[in-house]
């Protein structure tokens, strides 16, 4: 690996924002000088032209479908399309086939990741109704989380047994992560919609089906669970106004339970059902603008606390499929930073909390050592960002290998010109080195 030099780039970390060089020796930073750094021998020389430098995006909630759903997604394409959207780290999901219920099978998981994965990988294990004490196994400082869905969704891993769910928050002995959804009330709209509807249910009723008082009823239990057995409680993808008075504000230091919002409910509403259809459906359901502004408004004081994609791609002829048969999910890792970085141009957040919410709160939340930010001794995980470059996603710039982004035609004024992972250039002029590995993230715990 050879040495690293970037000058003249301008840093935003930890909430300042200031011009500096860096120099990068064993894929570590080893001093940052806002004086300049004077002729180092034996380095790569990187000008940064002013440009904006920032820590890598850690993205807490990717399911890149490897093994088993390959058709739609693998962990080789993935990864470079998080590399093209300044993604330096991914902690993916258990729902792929075989789901990831043994700890052989998160260990074959994490050999795919060394193979394949270009950037920094973990891999959450996963809970079923059946294989507690499996899950009690698991390695809190190798492995991220633990993963329970209280609603269905893609490759059903749904844990619905009472018993079951009371021993998990009261045993649990690390990070649980959740997807919150009430099945019985989902079913009951289900029903409703088929009886109305028969076979051709609008994409429209998505959000009603799939509804804000699910999604409350769960998270609802899902909290009153955690403060019953002091389980440290991670509640995943945020989608209602109502869901986000369960949490408290202020920083991550402390708490017990935590939230994340996805880069999907942030930027779209129910009204874009008209024009995106199924590509718009995700579970949890994208709903009101009522509900966008109320996540919107969590994430700037607090009560949630990170930002991630749920990057979870289909293929386009899966969701050509009617209501009931098309799958949830969609492709959205290569956009999330650009996304967010304009919803700061608009003034719905400042830069230091974008870099917030996407890179240091991911590494506090998940005590990811040694990443998340740009101090000296850190790993080199950095991406460089042209704010003004104006630029318009298309299927000719996608690096996803389902072909499609919910964003195609949106013009994006940010972009990403390079990406470091562990101080190796991984994207680089609109190209992603395949030859460079990430490493797998290591937890202070």
């Amino acid at each position: 690996m050879k040495d690293l030099l970037i000058r003249n780039a301008l840093v935003a970390n930890e909430g300042r924002t200031f011009q500096a060089d860096l120099l990068i020796r064993g894929g570590l930073i080893e001093r940052i000088a806002t004086e300049g750094i004077g002729a180092v021998s034996g380095v790569e020389e990187v000008d940064a032209g002013g440009h904006l430098l920032m820590p890598g995006v850690i993205d807490d909630q990717v399911h890149f479908r490897e093994p088993g759903l390959t058709h739609k997604e693998d962990i080789a394409h993935a990864s470079a399309a998080a590399a093209a959207g300044g993604v330096t780290s991914f902690m993916e999901m258990p729902n792929t086939d075989p789901q990831t219920l043994t700890q052989e099978l998160l260990e074959d998981k994490y050999a795919l990741g060394a193979a394949h994965a270009r950037v920094n990988y973990s891999f959450y294990m996963g809970v079923s109704n059946d294989n507690l004490d499996e899950v009690l196994r698991t390695d809190p400082a190798t492995v991220c989380g633990l993963k329970a869905f209280l609603g269905s969704s893609t490759g059903n891993m749904l844990v619905d047994d009472p018993g079951t769910l009371d021993r998990l928050f009261r045993r649990a002995h690390m990070l649980l992560a959740i997807h919150a959804e009430d099945e019985g009330t989902i079913r009951r709209n289900l029903q409703a919609a088929v009886e109305r509807w028969g076979d051709a249910i609008p994409m429209e009723e998505h959000p009603r089906i799939r509804s804000a008082e699910a999604c409350y009823r769960s998270s609802g239990h899902a909290v009153a669970l955690a403060r019953e057995h002091g389980t440290r409680l991670h509640v995943l993808h945020i989608s209602t106004a109502r869901e986000t008075e369960l949490f408290d504000a202020g920083p991550i230091e402390g708490k017990r339970i935590t939230s994340e919002a996805c880069i999907h409910h942030l930027w779209f509403t129910d009204a874009d059902y008209a024009s995106k259809g199924a590509l718009l459906k995700w579970n949890p359901a994208v709903k009101s603008a009522s509900d966008r502004a109320a996540i919107r408004q969590a994430v700037s004081d607090d009560r949630i606390d990170v930002v991630a994609t749920d990057h979870a791609p289909h293929t386009l002829e899966e969701k050509a499929r009617p209501y009931a048969s098309c799958p949830s999910g969609g492709p959205l890792i290569q956009h999330a930073l650009v996304a967010m970085l304009e919803m700061e141009r608009q003034g719905v957040f400042t830069l230091a909390q974008v870099i917030e919410k996407m890179c240091h709160a991911p590494a506090r939340l998940f005590n990811i050592a040694g990443r998340g930010f740009i101090r000296e001794g850190y790993h080199a995980d950095l991406v460089l960002v042209e704010r003004e470059a104006p630029w318009t996603v298309d299927r000719s710039n996608l690096l996803y290998k389902c072909g499609w982004s919910p964003f195609e035609g949106q013009r994006f004024h940010a972009r990403v010109l390079r990406t470091w992972v562990n101080g190796r250039t991984v994207f680089a002029e609109g190209r992603v080195d395949q030859t460079v590995r990430g490493e797998r993230l290591r937890f202070e715990r």
